[in-house]
């Protein structure tokens, strides 16, 4: 009886894919979880696996062939006697297929789950060694991704008898790390099988298929295909790849001189005392997404200031009694969290995004709160922060900044946020404009608490002031609401009780 290979989720809003690549051909033998084709969506590569060992029976989608979620891509028959398992998942050892019962079977150590959009990671570190006894769950190796780092644990017990990408090798998700195998050690064998399908792809190498987003995008910019470099496998034209070609040639006539050349020339003397470090996946992905939000937006911030003197008093007043009834420390964040809150119910554009020719505005506030960490920036997401109290955001605050400190959140956690805090004055900023996280329209940047003089009342007292920033996108917020929501938030922190009565 055949099992049928599907198309997989997509990932959210997305409904249909393009076959990129076969990795394997009819009659071919497929292994458990083996890649045996690519999709491509306008957003990110899908690899497809088996869902059970075999021959590959039939293809029913070609390359080329747009496919629908759960679409039907291929038959896979069962293989043509009954194997071990423990053999047919390894199809390059036919003749060692006897014993998985002589002397513990092989077991794949397999990339895990990275996360909604995340395809792929970078192998940072490996904590065993190739021969190492390991237990079932003992951490062998941590992978890299854009946000966050990911820690392999070991599914079996064993010995480590094979790693299949070292350290710094990129893995896409769901392929093969290494290989346990028992006492016997049955041995490295499986670096063929690992390679197999990345050989298949470029032996029909020639006739590249295009992302599909990528050639509309070519058509609509009047570009030519040998006008685009692409960085796809095989070479094949992501959507990126087009976006790159124009602004290259848009900034091709003002760069020819000096920014032709990626580094000045450097003296050998200094050279030797430089230490070149190859940027993290996380720096480089902050260091895109910063740049991709200034040439995407209408990016303007107005300013503010707050007096925080009733908050620090109602603070000092009732700090001690919280922290004993609800086990968290009472900040400042609890209070702009609630305040910024408020603000977006009178000026809901703020916390609205832009899509397409549309503008969704959101009638819940997933608050982003960015956090400074050993690794780089990243924003964990509070999840419907407008119905939770203060010792509810305290907690939730003070438990995701710990784990982004650690590099434990997971990729659900610093996704969908609808608008975000960054607090600069953690770290001595006396006034910035915060880049706006995309797609939100508004972000607000809290800032040093300093003693000024201010005329209060016509006498001049010295009070503790912050300023307040408030970066939006002009395309859908204007000038008006901006100055209001900052104001609004002004008015809730220097008096706390229009928090408690909605005013």
């Amino acid at each position: 009886m055949t099992t049928e290979v599907r198309v997989p989720t997509l990932g959210e809003s997305v409904t249909e894919a393009t076959v990129a690549t076969w990795f394997k051909k009819p009659g071919d033998s497929v292994a458990v979880d083996e890649m045996l084709c690519e999709l491509e969506t306008d957003k990110v590569t899908v690899e497809v696996p088996s869902p059970v060992a075999g021959v590959l029976a039939d293809i029913v989608a070609k390359e080329g062939d747009t496919v629908g979620v759960d679409a039907l891509l291929a038959n896979v028959a069962p293989a043509g006697e009954a194997g071990s398992e423990a053999v047919e998942a390894r199809p390059s050892a036919k003749s060692e297929a006897a014993p998985a019962s002589s002397g513990g079977e092989e077991v794949k150590v397999m990339v895990p789950t990275l996360g909604e959009s995340v395809s792929e990671a970078t192998v940072a570190t490996w904590f065993k060694k190739v021969g190492d006894t390991v237990a079932a769950d003992e951490m062998l190796c941590e992978l890299e991704t854009d946000k966050v780092s990911v820690e392999v644990p070991a599914p079996a017990a064993g010995t480590l008898t094979a790693i299949l990408a070292e350290e710094g090798a990129t893995v896409q998700a769901g392929g093969q790390l290494a290989v346990l195998g028992g006492a016997s050690g049955a041995a490295a064998a499986p670096a063929a099988p690992a390679e197999a399908p990345a050989a298949a792809p470029a032996a029909g190498g020639k006739d590249v298929e295009d992302a599909p987003a990528a050639k509309k995008a070519m058509a609509e910019a009047g570009l030519s295909r040998d006008q685009v470099q692409g960085s796809g496998k095989d070479g094949r034209v992501m959507k990126h790849d087009v976006s790159a070609a124009l602004a290259a040639a848009k900034s091709a006539p003002a760069a020819s001189a000096p920014a032709a050349a990626p580094r000045a020339p450097v003296a050998a003397e200094d050279a030797a005392r430089e230490e070149r470090v190859k940027m993290t996946r996380l720096r480089q992905t902050i260091a895109r997404r910063l740049k991709d939000a200034q040439n995407t937006a209408a990016m303007l911030t107005t300013y503010n200031e707050v007096d925080m003197t009733e908050v620090m008093a109602l603070r000092n007043q009732y700090k001690d009694l919280f922290e004993k009834k609800h086990g968290a420390r009472l900040g400042f964040m609890s209070f702009f969290t609630k305040a910024c809150c408020h603000a977006l119910k009178e000026v809901p554009e703020v916390n609205a995004e832009i899509d397409g020719t549309d503008v969704v505005y959101k009638n819940f506030v997933h608050m982003g709160i960015a956090a400074g960490t050993p690794q780089g920036l990243v924003v964990p997401v509070l999840r419907d922060v407008d119905q939770k109290s203060f010792a509810e955001i305290e907690l939730e605050i003070a438990e995701k900044g710990k784990r982004a400190r650690d590099g434990k959140l997971s990729m659900a956690e610093m996704q969908g946020g609808t608008f975000t805090i960054s607090n600069g004055g953690v770290y001595g900023s006396l006034m910035s404009s915060p880049i706006l996280n995309p797609p939100q329209s508004g972000i607000l940047g809290m800032h040093k608490i300093q003693d000024r003089p201010m005329a209060i009342n016509g006498k001049v007292e010295i009070r503790p002031m912050m300023y307040l920033a408030l970066s939006y996108d002009h395309r859908i917020v204007d000038g008006k609401g901006a100055v209001t929501f900052l104001v609004r938030v002004k008015e809730a922190l220097e008096d706390p009780r229009r928090l408690l009565m909605d005013l």
